[in-house]
């Protein structure tokens, strides 16, 4: 019989954790949280997900540790347990649950189905993004982080996300037809 390694999450917080896990789990904790929210659309499911990611890096922190990147790996291990949560409960991400609901908000307006519908062709283009401009986009533009936190929570530099944010950009106004515009950082 194998042995279940996870811990029940009333234990967790009694066990004798590494400093660097703890500062590691208390910087990461909230954004992770406040991203898998917007994709489980459920604070509890987040956090339940977010908590299984970080018990999967505490029994490989050892491992984690020597990634060449391990807020990348951290990134994507949030990611699949995240995704992993959603399938359990046979969702899709609600991204595009909040575009209708914006456009419901709307409807006093003269067009709120062509609101709508240009809401959810945006979150589409959005969800087709590449992973990397994906994230970055949401993290930024969505979310609302800052490119030094993003940076930090994905992994990469300052300079990485400013490129991917402005590629991502580049895509959807391609993707939506919107021409061109000045970019800026």
């Amino acid at each position: 019989m194998t042995r279940d390694r996870r811990l029940p999450a009333d234990v967790l917080p009694m066990v004798d954790l590494p400093a660097d896990f703890r500062a590691f789990h208390q910087l990461k904790r909230a954004p992770y949280v406040h991203w898998a929210e917007l994709y489980l659309g459920n604070r509890a499911d987040a956090e339940d997900a977010v908590d299984e990611a970080f018990e999967q890096l505490y029994f490989g922190w050892h491992r984690v540790l020597t990634h060449e990147n391990p807020n990348a790996y951290a990134w994507r291990v949030v990611k699949n347990r995240t995704i992993d949560h959603a399938r359990a409960r046979g969702r899709r991400p609600v991204v595009t649950d909040y575009a209708a609901f914006e456009s419901i908000a709307l409807s006093d307006t003269e067009d709120a189905i062509g609101i709508l519908e240009e809401n959810l062709a945006v979150y589409e283009a959005v969800r087709e993004l590449p992973e990397r401009q994906h994230d970055a986009f949401v993290l930024r533009y969505v979310l609302g982080y800052s490119v030094r936190e993003i940076a930090d929570l994905l992994g990469i530099s300052e300079a990485g996300v400013y490129s991917t944010t402005r590629y991502a950009r580049h895509r959807l106004r391609k993707s939506l037809d919107l021409g061109q515009e000045e970019e800026t950082r």
